[in-house]
């Protein structure tokens, strides 16, 4: 096995029609851009109600539909935020956390200890979260963390952290399950490694396309350059 090996997105996620919700966090080709990449996916008529929308840097789901909106508390959030040279995403109400807790002087780590996986039994989905650290000096680095059931009756929370140095044209792929099923499985392993364009259209069109049609429901990818902080966006949304 080549654990050096960087695959296309695409072929991470080949045949898997649910990976879940997914978050990708690394460089570009030619090492001028801070990437991160969030999308979600659903099986239910409540988890396929949503859309992205983004309002002053920061990425929200929302329903896509009001009328059908059941349970909104595991699906509607603050799924990309800023906090000062920090960029955080997550694929739940943890980004409130974790910018709450960097505000109050604690580590991306440490803000994260008071919180689990998500009630959801049996599935017990795990809370993936990101965030990219600009420097001063023109520099970057990005770390990555899950936190899932130790058990299949969610008796305890196994905390997993990755902290990277970033290379060009490589990214970090971590998904919330390993693939379709009832209970859902929880991802296994560390991050995947994944290619990085340079291009954003490249990028985001790859991702869209390689996620299963039916249940694939929103995307937002950023590209920051590291050297000025200038970003470009791009968001998709199944429901328009």
């Amino acid at each position: 096995m080549d654990v050096y090996k960087v695959r296309k997105f695409g072929d991470a996620v080949e045949g898997n029609r649910y990976p879940g919700r997914g978050i990708v966090a690394g460089q570009s080709c030619d090492g001028t851009k801070a990437v991160i990449a969030y999308f979600i996916m659903g099986r239910s008529v409540n988890s396929r109600n949503r859309i992205f929308v983004e309002r002053d840097g920061a990425v929200f789901t929302e329903p896509f539909d009001v009328s059908k909106l059941e349970d909104p508390s595991l699906i509607i959030y603050a799924a990309v935020r800023n906090f000062k040279n920090h960029l955080i995403v997550t694929n739940g109400d943890q980004t409130d956390t974790i910018y709450d807790g960097l505000a109050e002087g604690k580590s991306f780590y440490e803000a994260l200890e008071s919180r689990c996986f998500e009630p959801d039994a049996p599935n017990f989905t795990p809370r993936i979260s990101a965030e990219a650290v600009f420097g001063d000096d023109g520099t970057f680095r990005y770390r990555m963390s899950i936190l899932k059931s130790a058990d299949a009756e969610g008796n305890a929370c196994n905390r997993f952290g990755y902290d990277y140095t970033p290379v060009c044209g490589v990214g970090h792929f971590i998904h919330t399950y390993e693939h379709d099923g009832n209970p859902l499985p929880t991802f296994q392993g560390e991050p995947e490694r994944v290619e990085i364009p340079d291009d954003i259209d490249a990028f985001t069109n790859e991702i869209w396309n390689a996620l299963d049609t039916d249940n694939k429901i929103s995307l937002y990818v950023r590209y920051t350059d590291i050297a000025g902080g200038a970003t470009e966006s791009r968001l998709l949304n199944k429901n328009r």
